[in-house]
């Protein structure tokens, strides 16, 4: 992998490290996760400190440097020095903003957190997310027959979000939340169509499966996750990767919702574009079809 400490990519180091952590050993997968948890802090202490906090060996940490990009420790530190310096002054939040939240915030210390995770975790995505990938999934999309949409859990919610935009601008997409019923419908497709997966970690075991059966029968298959070489990254002729930030509040899914959600309105507003003025009349129609069931234009004049 290419040594890049000292190359202006301090702001990507976070990213990066978040994208590796599937394919991380577990020694260096716990690194990783004391890194993410305070990187302010792990980029003021040595390495022997480090490696003991995490139960394992400076040779793991050095590893750990190695296989995201780093040609040593000292290196890392220094890119992570960066990243917390940059994002505090660009973003002007105090410290503790970065810490995870804690059972003794108060709600204003929630927001501040929530809000700032969440500006990040589109941010990252903004910068992580591949424009070339995401004109071969505009362009498949906007040609295919049909475009089967599959998650789970956030997910599923996000994927019915997708539906419900292209289907606004008169596209044929359908999204399943049940296994069965999207890979029975997976199965049906063919190379005119395409089939988009959505999963954060990459390693949900339905959701690989569907994109599986989708590319048994020769569709175009995409993929929306955090982790390009995870199992569903593998899978996918195209990988649209996000770069959330998620904390011990995972089970919510607030980072990585977000940045799903990003890169599926960059996917809608693609599509949209390409057939500009058929999608423009669309979204009239439908807007005028639910604005006269408004209460407001029920009511009589004042």
């Amino acid at each position: 992998m290419e040594d890049v400490g000292h190359q202006g990519s301090s702001r990507t180091v976070l990213v990066r490290i978040r994208s590796a952590l599937p394919s991380l050993r577990p020694s260096e997968r716990s690194i990783a996760e004391a890194v993410l948890a305070d990187p302010s802090r792990v980029a003021t202490i040595s390495i022997g400190d480090l490696a003991e906090e995490c139960g394992t060996s400076t040779t793991s940490v050095v590893r750990f440097a190695k296989k995201i990009g780093y040609s040593g420790y000292s290196d890392l530190r220094l890119d992570l020095v960066r990243e917390a310096t940059r994002e505090s002054l660009a973003n002007n939040v105090p410290a503790e903003v970065y810490e995870d939240i804690d059972q003794a915030d108060s709600l204003q210390d929630v927001v501040s957190k929530i809000a700032f995770n969440e500006t990040m975790s589109i941010a990252d995505t903004a910068q992580l997310l591949d424009v070339q990938k995401l004109e071969e999934a505009v362009a498949a999309i906007s040609v295919a027959r049909k475009t089967d949409i599959f998650g789970v859990g956030a997910g599923a919610l996000v994927g019915q979000d997708l539906r419900q935009k292209l289907h606004r601008i008169d596209q044929t997409a359908f999204s399943w939340s049940e296994a069965h019923a999207a890979w029975t419908s997976a199965a049906l497709l063919d190379n005119s169509c395409v089939a988009v997966a959505i999963s954060h970690s990459g390693t949900t075991v339905d959701t690989v499966d569907f994109l599986r059966v989708a590319n048994d029968v020769g569709a175009t298959t995409i993929a929306i996750t955090n982790h390009a070489d995870s199992t569903l990254g593998q899978e996918a002729d195209i990988v649209l990767c996000t770069a959330a930030r998620e904390t011990p509040f995972r089970p919510g899914a607030l980072g990585s919702r977000i940045a799903q959600m990003m890169v599926i309105d960059c996917l809608f507003v693609g599509v949209a574009q390409r057939s500009y003025e058929a999608s423009i009349a669309a979204l009239r129609k439908t807007h005028a079809a639910i604005q006269v069931r408004r209460l407001s234009q029920r009511m009589p004049n004042q």
